[in-house]
């Protein structure tokens, strides 16, 4: 049950408009977000876009990916969010913390 969607491969100028074009004919655009460069207020060349329905999202990414649009063959695939691992036992953050609780320990 898939409705985000990970599109990679964007043309440097392409605007959250001209994404929710590209993806309306393939069902409802319930977000854009297009992550853009501080400096210069450019694309980053990719961007999440969130369908109203899974069917829709199957829709895009079906028809959308490996498309030529801007001189650019877009990837589009399920979008995953990243998974947080729990810090390992000896990590460098675990034994600052070890370090100091120990410091502020009173006797």
């Amino acid at each position: 049950m898939i409705t985000k969607l990970y599109v990679a491969n964007l043309a440097s100028t392409a605007t959250e408009k001209d994404l929710q074009a590209l993806f309306s004919p393939h069902g409802n655009v319930a977000e854009v977000n297009l992550p853009v460069e501080r400096g210069n207020g450019r694309s980053r060349c990719f961007a999440i876009v969130t369908m109203a329905t899974p069917q829709g999202a199957q829709t895009a990414m079906l028809a959308l990916n490996g498309k030529e649009v801007d001189a650019q063959v877009l990837t589009v695939t399920e979008n995953v969010p990243a998974k947080k691992e729990p810090l390992a036992a000896g990590s460098p953050d675990t034994k600052r913390n070890v370090l100091r609780s120990e410091r502020w320990q009173i006797a």
